[in-house]
């Protein structure tokens, strides 16, 4: 069946403003999504905050059902939390490491990670060591699988890494780490929305996404999944009245749920906006989603291998819908800034947020594209024209 476009611009009012090629730094909000905010806020001014939010209890529940059959799992390991960082240290500073002990990463690790393993050696005197890549340049299951020993307590990675355009094999991570019996954390922050992602498939202890990105939900909403054989084992950094309960004059017991890792207060609001667009994802099909916006970006990279001076600087055997590139004589910021003054939208990604990754390829930044559904075979030829005109 081919993919409704029409309808997927008509249903997301910025189409007619941006040319959006930033959406693994925020995706448009459809209409259902922009309402749905919209409204609980003005029941809030007319009602009240806790009455609104007693009011509208069944929708703020939805995201968490919404993201269980997102996920393939179930919902009383959903967490809703303000972002991904804090979804993803909530679950990581939950582990005790100790002297000697190991944490193996991603070479292509976002920043915000990677100083938390570092903050947590300094600490602690565990050791952070990056699995090398392969020949494609994703993290090689056969150098994880010779890694491995009784020192090794955690498996951590990033999914899609923030710049590179590749999708590191999550699932063959899975297998070796549940093989292995070692903990598996997969910071999911820029596939969920653009991509199938099961955590039974992939085999993931816990995986952290956002809200914001290609599920096109507002800015500040985050998801969490903790697998539930392992939620009572770990216990969050800090805890309130949300999480745990005080039983006694001194003690207290936590939650039994993944709900342990949120806190009590948070954006309603956000959270019903979350519902409707786990549930607008759903509708779409998230392998249909895949196929479209990996067949832009893949016309994307050939458009822009094809212009003189340019080079597209992705990695990996399957690549996503995140599209990489410098151009001779033009630093990265010089073109998001030159395409931004003609209402096109991209990001930069700087050596400091994957310096193991940058610092290996010897680049300093890039202009990062990433396309999403509603996007169009037009916007991608616009945007070539626009880059090849840029001097």
């Amino acid at each position: 069946m081919a993919f409704d476009i029409s309808r997927a611009r008509t249903e997301t009012p910025g189409c007619d403003r941006v040319l959006h090629f930033n959406n693994a730094g925020a995706g448009l909000m459809p209409v259902s999504v922009l309402n749905a905010v919209k409204d609980h806020l003005d029941a809030e001014a007319l009602a009240g905050g806790y009455e609104a939010a007693a009011a509208a209890h069944e929708r703020v529940e939805r995201a968490y059902v919404a993201a269980a059959e997102l996920l393939n799992c179930a919902a009383d390991e959903i967490a809703v939390v303000e972002n991904a960082t804090r979804a993803w240290d909530m679950a990581f500073y939950s582990f005790r490491f100790a002297q000697g002990d190991r944490i193996l990463t991603a070479e292509a690790e976002y920043a915000s990670n990677y100083i938390a393993y570092l903050q947590t050696a300094r600490a602690t005197g565990a050791t952070v060591e990056a699995i090398p890549n392969d020949e494609h340049g994703q993290v090689s299951a056969a150098a994880l699988g010779e890694m491995l020993d009784d020192r090794v307590k955690l498996i951590a990675i990033t999914h899609v890494p923030t710049n590179g355009g590749l999708v590191n094999p999550a699932a063959a991570i899975g297998r070796i780490a549940r093989d292995a019996g070692i903990p598996f954390l997969l910071d999911a922050c820029q596939s969920v929305g653009q991509m199938p992602v099961d955590v039974e498939a992939i085999g993931c202890d816990i995986l952290s996404a956002t809200g914001r990105k290609y599920l096109r939900a507002p800015r500040g909403t985050g998801l969490l999944y903790v697998r539930r054989a392992l939620i009572e084992k770990l216990e969050p950094p800090f805890l309130d009245l949300h999480a745990a309960e005080w039983t006694t004059t001194d003690t207290y017991a936590i939650r039994g749920d993944a709900r342990r890792f949120e806190t009590w207060e948070g954006s309603v609001a956000g959270k019903i906006g979350l519902g409707v667009a786990l549930d607008y994802a759903l509708g779409w099909g998230l392998d249909a989603i895949y196929v479209r916006v990996t067949g832009l970006a893949d016309t994307l990279r050939a458009g822009l291998a094809a212009i003189p001076g340019v080079t597209v600087r992705d990695l990996g055997a399957e690549q996503c819908g995140i599209v990489t590139f410098t151009k001779d004589g033009m630093a990265p910021a010089q073109i998001q800034r030159a395409l931004a003054a003609q209402k096109i939208n991209i990001a930069v990604s700087p050596r400091n947020f994957t310096r193991l990754d940058m610092d290996a390829r010897d680049l300093d930044a890039l202009a990062r594209a990433s396309v999403h559904y509603y996007n169009t075979e037009d916007e991608v030829a616009r945007f070539c024209t626009a880059v090849a005109a840029l001097d």
